[in-house]
């Protein structure tokens, strides 16, 4: 199976395999690129007195930075923010696909890579960053053991998978690949380093999490469903300690159906994003009458 094809026949399981989605590529198109959403890395974008801060997008398990960030990365850029994403954490098993599989402390240490290379771009001080499930969880080790505080302003955890989630990660995702008859072929999918380390209770969780879940001087902000079927509790995203702003969707958007994998297309979750990053306004309330894709995307969890 080509890598084109691969991707088209895990459009709906993937949404939910592994803690985040990738899409198809169009029928009959070239094998796409998975490495940049539109709107991302203008490495000639100069930061505005408006918006000082690069973004940096960070995806989740077995996700890539294209497909993740298709909706967020070009509604920042459209709103003058200089963009950036980049996808971490390849394995054997990554294919040209998925990312997000090894060890997250590695991981870490490509996001620290990127991120100075945004820094020297773009001349800013600092990043605001953005991620998604793994995405969300892994710059607290970029933040917390490499020197990550003095290099961001903001992080914004879209469902991150803080504290670790109870859901067996491998199991769900031999679930999901099983009808499709491709559990064999991506029988090592669910191998890597990271899905044993996002589970509550892990060495890794533990020790990460050890001093505190904030390290000072930093914005931080969650943003849950209560309708995650991947990172469960979905309680166990949110952080402890100064300057943290914890949102449950369906508090702002009682009928908001949106599940783990969709929250990155969710339009009240992605408004609330924008709130967050822009100049923040304690009453803020996202327009609860449209969803976007994001729903749809859940689809195929229940």
């Amino acid at each position: 199976m080509n890598r084109t094809r691969l991707a088209q026949s895990l459009t709906a399981a993937a949404a939910v395999c592994c803690l985040t989605s990738i899409l198809a590529a169009p029928t009959g198109a070239s094998p796409p690129s998975f490495d940049t959403p539109p709107g991302a890395n203008n490495w000639g974008c100069n930061p505005t007195p408006a918006h000082p801060y690069p973004v940096v997008l960070v995806h989740g398990t077995s996700a890539n930075a294209a497909v993740n960030w298709i909706v967020l990365s070009p509604m920042l850029a459209h709103a003058g923010y200089c963009v950036f994403a980049f996808n971490y954490g390849e394995t054997e098993h990554s294919r040209g696909v998925f990312y997000g599989l090894d060890d997250i402390a590695t991981s870490a240490h490509t996001m620290a890579e990127f991120v100075d290379t945004v820094l020297a771009a773009t001349g800013a001080a600092e990043v605001d960053v953005v991620g998604h499930s793994q995405g969300g969880m892994m710059p607290h080790y970029y933040i917390k053991r490499l020197g990550g505080a003095a290099k961001v302003h903001t992080l914004v955890g879209l469902a991150p998978s803080n504290h670790g989630t109870t859901t067996d990660l491998q199991t769900r995702t031999h679930e999901i690949l099983r009808p499709l008859g491709l559990e064999e072929e991506l029988s090592g999918l669910a191998v890597g380093p990271a899905f044993s380390q996002q589970q509550a209770g892990s060495p890794f969780q533990t020790a990460l999490f050890a001093d505190g879940d904030t390290a000072p001087g930093l914005r931080y902000a969650v943003i849950t469903t209560r309708h995650d079927q991947i990172m469960t509790p979905y309680t166990n995203s949110y952080l402890r300690g100064a300057d943290v702003t914890n949102i449950l969707i369906q508090d702002q958007c009682p009928d908001d159906p949106v599940g783990h994998s969709g929250l990155f297309a969710d339009n009240p979750t992605l408004q609330n994003v924008l709130n967050i990053l822009g100049p923040g306004e304690p009453d803020f309330q996202p327009t609860c009458t449209d969803y976007g894709p994001g729903p749809i995307l859940d689809q195929a969890t229940r």
